[in-house]
C-alpha cells in the first residue's frame, strides 16, 4: 500500500519521498501546488489542499502510512479522513515546543500540540518527531554574507544542539520502514550543542573568507527580526537564546541513539550548502 507524504516541497518532506522512493516503495507525494513539484520520475504527485476535502479524500486513497507535516488548520478534517481511508500509521512531524512547560499558551507549542492531540485521540497509530532548531535556519544569515557584511547578533555564543534536516527525514523513513519506533514521542536534536559563533565559524571555512560577527543589544535584535517573525516568535527567540548563553543545550535523541548512526553535524551542513552564501 502507499506512503503518502505531505509537505512534499520542503528538504524533508523530498528526502522522505525521494529515500522511499529509491527503496522501491509505492510513494504519493501530496502538496498545495503539485506543478512546483521537481521530484524522480515514477513518484505520484497529487494536490491537497486543507479547504478542499475531496482533494484529502484522493490523496489518501489506498494510503496506509502518511509522513504528515503539522497544520492544525487541517488536523481536524485530515483525522476523519485518514481513519475512513483506512490509514493505519502516521509519522507526524512535530516541534520540541511541545515540550516546554508553557507549550499550551506558546502559539509555537500550541498549533502543534493542538495536532497531536487531535491524533491521539484517534484510532490512528502516530509516530511523533519534535525537532528543535534546523541547520538549515543559517540561512537566514545568507543576506548578509553575500553582500559581504558581518553578521549582527545579540547572543553569539548561545549554544544550541542544532540538527540538519536530513537526519531528520533519516528518523521519519525509519518510523515508516520499521517497528522500532512506531508509536513513540521523540524529541529530536543534532549530535552537539553548537553556538552561533561556531556556525559562523563554519561557515567562514566552507566559504574560504571570514565572516565578521557584530555583538548588538536584544532591543535591537528584537527591531531587526520583527521585520521577517511575528513577535511571539521573535520573543521565544530571544528568550531561548538568552538562556543557551548561560547553559548550552543538552543533545536529545539523535541519529546515533536511534538509528545508531552518527549524527551529521553543522559543519557538514555549511560545506553542503556553501554556494547558497557566495552566489552573486
Amino acid at each position: 500500500m502507499t506512503i503518502l507524504v505531505t509537505g512534499a516541497r520542503g528538504q524533508i518532506g523530498r528526502a522522505v519521498l525521494t529515500t522511499l522512493h529509491a527503496r522501491g516503495l509505492p510513494v504519493r507525494a501530496a502538496s498545495k501546488d503539485p506543478s512546483a513539484l521537481d521530484l524522480p520520475a515514477g513518484i505520484e504527485v497529487v494536490a491537497l489542499r486543507g479547504d478542499d476535502p475531496e482533494s484529502l479524500t484522493a490523496a489518501l486513497e489506498n494510503v496506509r502510512q502518511v509522513f504528515l507535516y503539522a497544520d492544525p488548520g487541517t488536523a481536524t478534517t485530515f483525522v476523519p479522513a485518514a481513519e475512513q481511508a483506512g490509514v493505519e500509521h502516521v509519522v507526524l512531524l512535530s516541534s520540541s515546543a511541545v515540550d516546554s512547560p508553557d507549550a499550551a499558551s506558546n502559539p509555537i507549542g500550541a498549533s502543534h500540540l493542538a495536532v497531536e492531540k487531535a491524533l491521539a485521540a484517534s484510532t490512528l497509530a502516530t509516530t511523533t518527531l519534535r525537532p528543535g532548531g534546523f541547520d538549515s535556519n543559517a540561512f537566514g544569515w545568507i543576506p548578509a554574507v553575500s553582500a559581504g557584511q558581518p553578521i549582527e547578533h545579540a547572543y553569539p555564543d548561545a549554544a544550541l544542539a542544532m540538527i540538519h534536516p536530513l537526519d531528520i527525514a533519516d528518523i521519519a523513513v525509519a518510523a515508516l520502514t520499521g517497528p522500532e519506533l512506531r508509536g513513540r514521542t521523540v524529541s529530536l536534536t543534532g549530535p552537539e550543542a553548537i553556538s552561533f559563533r561556531a556556525q559562523i565559524a563554519a561557515l567562514s571555512e566552507a566559504i574560504g573568507r571570514e565572516i565578521p560577527i557584530v555583538t548588538i543589544t536584544p532591543e535591537q535584535a528584537q527591531a531587526q527580526l520583527s521585520h521577517t517573525m511575528p513577535p511571539y516568535i521573535v520573543d521565544a527567540l530571544l528568550t531561548i537564546w538568552a538562556l543557551t548563553t548561560e547553559q548550552p543545550e543538552t543533545p536529545a535523541d539523535t541519529t546515533d541513539t536511534l538509528l545508531g548512526v552518527p549524527g551529521r553535524t553543522f559543519a557538514q551542513w555549511a560545506r553542503e550548502n556553501a554556494a547558497a552564501f557566495t552566489a552573486a
